[in-house]
């Protein structure tokens, strides 16, 4: 039986570093890194901790504080010039990769009546939701889709794109989200500029939707063999319905209440390759039981108002506030309100997480231990 202390016999026993150093191991150390090497003990803590330790903090970007400053950018560059005019949400912790949380970007991007980006494309996984403002669209290898307040719209990694506001529209403002620093951490980006600057709509407007977003019905003639969903938009409205009657017919989650996934309509798994999304409602007076999971999520609130507490963070939001959830912190979300229920967006890398095999989940139970969850 051992007299150690606890944590420093557990480190021994798992191969887990404790050497102390010397003047020797110090020179040692330096002859090691001259030759661009390096003793693995001296980093494995860090490399391998027992837990994530993610650098991401938990932040609420309230919309009333950024709305100001997103329309101000109007006046001051242009989308030629800009390339896109976008206010992007920096992480304190991960201002190095320009990143909301873990490795996914967000941004708000501002688009006035008459105006349209040029058509480019990308390594990057991308979305938009729309926040406010009427006229809208976007087009996705020649399909064109309207987008009104809600509205949740796919930009594949790879295919053209651009966005527009109608000249008789008003001034439209949407959340960007993209895997942008996933893609450049694995050294995989590529961007490109269409030819034309322009791409043509060989399309129907809006039949992506048409064809494809059928309440559970899959048209016989079509065929689809990539690796996203083919339904680019998926509307509000419908959304929302599909929640309502969700959340009548069934218990709430304890720790979600009433969560479902965008689902492509071929496959029934995530939209992208390495962005997944949801939807939540949360019933009036829900408060919901702390849990984690493996994973970086950001929110945004698509109806009502309501708080989360992220690692010890208390978050009071109301609609368009955008937070962020960093891997393995726990969490909580509840309605403030008792007659109205309330909304969360959600994008995600669980795909990433799913497919690595690294997905892992457990609750706080209530005497304060850890109850891992199937």
């Amino acid at each position: 039986m051992t007299t150690q202390p606890y944590d420093q016999y557990r480190e021994e026993v798992a191969g887990r570093a404790n050497v102390a150093d010397t003047p020797e191991l110090l020179s040692y150390y330096a002859e090691l890194d001259r030759l661009k090497t390096g003793a693995l003990w001296t980093v494995a803590n860090k490399i391998e901790p027992w837990q994530p330790q993610s650098e991401s903090v938990p932040v609420l970007w309230r919309y009333a504080d950024l709305r100001e400053h997103v329309l101000r950018s109007v006046a001051l560059v242009t989308p030629e010039r800009a390339g896109r005019r976008v206010i992007y949400l920096n992480n304190p912790g991960r201002r190095d990769v320009s990143a909301a949380v873990g490795w996914l970007y967000s941004g708000l991007q501002v688009m006035h009546p008459g105006e349209r980006a040029s058509a480019h494309a990308h390594s990057s996984s991308a979305l938009r939701f729309i926040m406010e403002g009427r006229g809208a669209y976007t087009i996705v290898d020649g399909h064109k889709m309207t987008l009104g307040a809600n509205d949740f719209v796919l930009t594949p990694n790879g295919t053209w794109h651009e966005h527009g506001v109608e000249t008789d529209g008003l001034p439209c403002i949407w959340q960007d989200g993209l895997d942008i620093p996933l893609v450049n951490a694995l050294e995989a980006g590529f961007y490109a500029v269409h030819p034309d600057l322009q791409q043509a709509v060989g399309y129907p407007v809006d039949d992506a939707v048409s064809r494809w977003g059928g309440a559970g019905l899959r048209p016989h003639e079509a065929r689809w063999n990539k690796p996203y969903s083919p339904l680019f938009k998926y509307e509000w409205a419908p959304t929302y319905e599909t929640l309502q009657r969700y959340a009548k017919a069934c218990a709430p989650d304890p720790f979600d209440g009433a969560l479902m996934h965008y689902t492509n309509p071929v496959t029934g798994g995530h939209v992208m390759s390495t962005i997944g999304a949801s939807m939540q409602l949360l019933p009036a007076g829900f408060a919901g039981k702390a849990h984690r999971h493996t994973g970086s999520f950001v929110y945004q609130v698509a109806k009502g108002r309501g708080y989360s507490i992220v690692n010890g963070h208390r978050f009071d939001w109301q609609e368009r506030d955008i937070f962020c959830v960093p891997s393995w912190a726990w969490h909580e979300h509840a309605n403030a309100s008792n007659s109205e229920d309330a909304c969360l967006f959600c994008f995600n890398d669980l795909p990433v997480m799913e497919k690595l095999g690294l997905y892992r989940e457990e609750a706080l139970a209530d005497n304060g231990g850890f109850q891992p969850l199937a």
